[in-house]
């Protein structure tokens, strides 16, 4: 019987041990595959960079030349800020809405997960989640995938790391920096002012809760689009307040009897112009493609936003007046309709035209206008590669060139038709002049204040073709400037950018400064990473571009631009003039003491703009209206040489001093030069004594005034006038 017994009691003591074994075994099991998930995930979880969990987009802020923001580039439209300019009354919001227990779990809200599931499981649908502002941050931060259980696993996990590697106070200022607040707002700063026209630190118990209330559904309850359903939200976040004994229930109460009243403050947005466009050419090539998306980078640009307005202003306004002449016989832009796709056209098919305005003293573009609606078409013609035939408008610079040779304002050229094989190198080739009509024998400065194309041909002739050449690439006015005569009239294309800072090289004494749109980059800890250069170079000989200079101030008082007094231009300025053949780019472009501006008018595909539709008909008025307008900002003072300027008799054949044959045969005449433009030696043709003369320094002001008079009485003298 105690065998029995004992046989009785080995079965029992056996099926126990099997019955709890296995329930031991599968304890074991599950704990080893919970572990070896918790193995995989945490491993999983430490591929991740931490330092991404700091770094936030921004859009890059674009500042104009006053320091003062001009507009935004890329980049989320966030404003960062410490949590220290935060309401604390926002703080405690969005604690009590997202996560009460924020300093108590160290990422993980395990009794909040609990909680979440059992109420899931009970309602049968997964309507409350349970993510930490941890786990929010983590997966707002990094690729972390879709929304699956494998996600929130690797989620929890990352939290764990970010938990370890921040502070709970960073933690929590980049949470309410990241999230996002609906209607393109990102973080709080960026919410307050969007919402309220305030700063986050100003933020009231109404307006805190309204916005913590937006987290879980920014778009669908936005107080701008569903005012009801933010007010919903808002006192969902005040009762939670009140369960949590951080309101009292009056505070409560009087918080959600609060209107919903939103005071929107408009952000500097991303300005969609010309001047930006050419902004972010720039800064793609000073800057890596990352560089630029990550955001958070201070631009601070050499733009003026008053001289931009005026000269957007003055574009348009001009246009459409031409538009409406009675021989413009070509679409106008007031008809014009953008195709359906909304791409817009690769050319329009009515009138164009750019502007661009450089300082003189350190080569910054202060406006950049490269067409008329940059919604229409975004295509620069500003900019290269919106190259045109520059015409008329580079003859300055072949004068210039001969003028350093030892040519004189005051030389005599023939404005008489060009015969064939008169030009070296050219064959038959014989432009004539764009009026058609010809004259007999003119002082050299003629030709430019009349923009003659037969005498500027014959200049630059005696400049020669290597010379020319040479200038127009020092200029970088072309890559490719073509050899060949041709050149000497303009026949040759280039952009109104270059162009306008290759005329900038006049009022700067023959230094070339090159033009630049961007001054400093700032990166997101504000330490610069890009500097201006500032570069300059010499590109025209100091004197004869003061020569050059005193003819083109003449050019706007009694030349082709003569027309700037009657459109109400009295500023001291020179320039010039420029129009194609059939006249299909228009182009002006001058300068006062202080800033160059140029300006082309033509249609995208060239054709005839109108009959006679010469620079100073078509170019002249917009340069005039918008260096009007910047002179208030920028004064412009007389031109002054700085060299020193003599007195001299030369004779207008050989450009030597005068000599009593001279005089005799009414050759000589009377001029005020820079003093290493006087002539060393006695003219050689007509003999005689070398003619008295005074070569004594003239003042600055007075050689300005009296130039243009006395230069004209010598030569009323040497063709035969009194």
């Amino acid at each position: 019987m105690k065998f029995f017994a004992r046989l009785r009691s080995r079965k029992k003591k056996g099926g126990n041990l099997f019955r709890y074994g296995w329930k031991i075994s599968l304890l074991v099991l599950i704990a080893g595959a919970g572990f070896a998930v918790f193995l995989f995930y945490g491993a999983w979880a430490q591929t991740f960079d931490m330092k991404k969990v700091g770094e936030m987009p921004e859009r890059n802020t674009v500042y104009d030349v006053d320091g003062k923001i001009y507009s935004r580039l890329a980049g989320a439209n966030r404003l960062k800020v410490s949590l220290n300019e935060v309401s604390p009354l926002f703080i405690a919001a969005v604690l009590a809405r997202e996560d009460s227990r924020f300093y108590e779990h160290k990422g993980i809200d395990w009794r909040g997960i609990l909680r979440a599931l059992v109420r899931d499981i009970l309602s049968g649908s997964a309507k409350e989640g349970a993510s930490s502002i941890t786990q929010q941050l983590a997966r707002n931060s990094l690729p972390l995938g879709g929304r699956t259980i494998s996600r929130k696993l690797l989620e929890a996990m990352v939290a764990l790391r970010i938990e370890r590697q921040f502070t709970k106070r960073q933690i929590l200022e980049l949470y309410v920096n990241r999230i996002y607040f609906g209607n393109g707002c990102y973080g709080v700063e960026t919410a307050s002012q969007s919402y309220f026209g305030k700063s986050a630190a100003q933020l009231n118990l109404p307006e805190a809760a309204l916005l913590a209330g937006l987290i879980r559904g920014p778009n669908r309850f936005s107080p701008l689009k569903n005012p009801e359903g933010a007010a919903e939200q808002r006192n969902v976040v005040l009762d939670r307040l009140v369960a949590l004994k951080k309101l009292s229930p009056a505070q409560a109460e009087e918080a959600k009897r609060a209107k919903i009243s939103t005071h929107p403050k408009r952000l500097p947005f991303i300005q969609e112009n010309y001047a930006m466009d050419a902004v972010q050419r720039d800064l793609n090539g000073l800057l890596t493609q990352d560089q630029v998306d990550d955001g958070g980078l201070s631009i601070y640009t050499t733009l003026d936003p008053a001289v931009q307005s005026a000269a957007q202003q003055a574009l348009e306004t001009k246009l459409t007046k031409i538009e409406h002449q009675s021989n413009f016989h070509h679409p106008i832009k007031a008809n014009y309709q953008p195709p359906e796709n909304g791409e817009g056209d690769s050319s329009m098919p009515y009138l164009q035209g750019a502007v661009v305005v450089i300082d003189n003293p350190s080569g910054g573009i202060r406006a950049l206008v490269g067409g008329r609606d940059y919604a229409q078409s975004k295509f620069n013609r500003a900019l290269a590669p919106a190259n045109r035939q520059v015409g008329s408008a580079f003859k300055p610079f072949v004068y210039t060139v001969a003028f350093s040779h030892g040519l004189l304002p005051g030389a005599a050229i023939s404005d008489g038709p060009i015969r064939p094989g008169e030009i070296e190198g050219a064959g038959n080739w014989s432009p004539g002049n764009s009026d058609g009509t010809y004259g007999g024998i003119l002082p050299c400065s003629y030709g430019l204040i009349h923009s003659r194309n037969t005498m500027s041909v014959r200049v630059g002739q005696f400049a020669g073709l290597d010379a020319v050449q040479q200038v127009a690439n020092t200029l970088s006015l072309s890559q490719d400037v073509p050899r060949g005569p041709a050149i000497y009239i303009g026949s040759f294309e280039t952009n109104l950018k270059d162009l306008s800072a290759a005329y900038s090289v006049f009022p700067n004494a023959g230094v070339r400064k090159q033009a630049y749109i961007i001054e400093r980059i700032d990166n997101q800890e504000h330490k610069p990473i890009y500097r201006a250069a500032h570069l300059s170079a010499p590109a025209l000989d100091p004197s004869a571009a003061w020569m050059t200079s005193q003819l083109m101030e003449d050019v706007l008082t009694r030349g082709t631009a003569a027309s700037a007094r009657s459109l109400g231009f009295t500023l001291p300025a020179a320039g010039k003039t420029g129009t194609t053949n059939d006249y299909k780019d228009a182009w002006f472009l001058g300068y006062t003491s202080t800033l160059t501006c140029g300006v082309w008018v033509g249609f995208d595909q060239p054709t005839t703009i109108i009959s006679h539709g010469y620079g100073a008909a078509l170019a002249l008025p917009v340069w005039t209206q918008v260096m009007n307008k910047a002179a208030q900002h920028y004064p412009a003072q007389p031109l002054q040489p700085t060299m020193p300027i003599q007195r001299a008799m030369v004779c207008s054949i050989s450009n030597q001093l005068a000599t009593t044959g001279c005089q005799a045969a009414g050759t000589a005449y009377d001029i005020a030069l820079p003093a290493d433009k006087i002539p060393a030696v006695a003219c050689q043709v007509h003999g005689g004594e070398q003619w008295p003369f005074a070569q004594r320094a003239l003042p600055f002001q007075q050689k300005a005034a009296t130039f243009p008079s006395r230069l004209f009485r010598s030569f009323q003298r040497l063709f035969g006038g009194r």
